[in-house]
């Protein structure tokens, strides 16, 4: 599925880009189908294989080697939008200078042009005329209720400064978990373009995430536990704490679990609800 990738990395009608392509640990062509690319491509392409370790380790090796100024995770069965990136930089050039921000996000879309984020004149009547927004990840959420997926471009400096947790033996951690903590300190300019495609496989990580978090119940009971930390409203972090108790049962080793304030612990028997559904389901 990478042709995809490539072949809309060669539509960009801006080309001061690089390509850090990182291989998690794939056992079949994926080395050899990227040597073709390189014959073929013009622009900068730099391939890495690792161990097999989850999307977020993937993401922290490509942080550590890429050597631009901003970064854009691109998942190997999408594309990006022939302006993409000129559209990434327009936006970023307007708070380039300005630290209080992490970087920009934009909008996406199905290959089909369906959009999977709302544009934001639909998001809020007060905001009609809205061709941007300036906040965090949280507030994006909950006070201005823009849902589905975001494409979110970091500066390099920020996603070094707040890496992916790696908990041994899980491969998953969720983005939301990083994203969330950048929130404490930045906000991101938020434009209402679309710069991504995705199409939601049938087999793809999306359609297997309940399993895929019970596989990794440290990293997501730190998600959810630190969700219901932050500044949301209370059904927010009602169903967090339910979450949180949800992953908790799937832990080997509670003690290690994160802690969850006192007064949520009522939650508990309705986690434990959803992790007996759990468990039903996913067999």
């Amino acid at each position: 599925m990478l042709g995809r990738v490539f072949a809309s990395l060669q539509m960009q009608t801006c080309h001061d880009f690089e390509w850090v392509i990182v291989d998690d640990g794939s056992t079949d062509n994926t080395e050899d189908v990227v040597n073709g690319f390189l014959a073929e491509s013009g622009f900068s392409i730099r391939y890495f294989k690792q161990p097999n370790g989850g999307k977020h380790r993937a993401v922290n090796r490509g942080v550590g080697e890429a050597r631009g100024e901003v970064f854009f995770i691109v998942d190997s069965d999408d594309s990006v939008s022939p302006n993409g990136l000129a559209d990434i930089a327009e936006e970023y050039r307007g708070i380039r200078y300005d630290k209080a921000f992490g970087g920009v996000s934009g909008c996406m879309a199905s290959h089909s042009g369906v959009a999977i984020t709302p544009m934001f004149p639909t998001v809020r009547r007060d905001y009609d005329d809205v061709k941007s927004i300036d906040c965090n990840a949280l507030d994006i959420r909950y006070e201005y209720c823009v849902e589905g997926d975001l494409a979110e471009v970091f500066r390099i400096g920020v996603l070094r400064e707040f890496p992916f947790p790696e908990f041994d033996g899980e491969k998953f951690c969720p983005e939301a978990l990083v994203w969330n903590r950048i929130a404490q300190k930045y906000k991101l300019r938020y434009f209402s373009r679309i710069i991504y495609h995705r199409d939601y496989l049938p087999d793809g990580l999306t359609k297997r995430i309940v399993r895929i978090r019970m596989d990794s119940p440290m990293a997501s009971t730190t998600h959810y536990s630190e969700l219901n930390s932050y500044s949301v409203p209370w059904a927010q972090k009602l169903k967090a704490a339910i979450n949180y108790w949800r992953f908790w049962f799937c832990l080997k080793d509670k003690s290690r679990a994160p802690k969850l304030a006192c007064a949520w612990y009522f939650a508990k028997p309705l986690g434990w609800l959803m992790h007996l559904r759990d468990i039903f389901t996913t067999r």
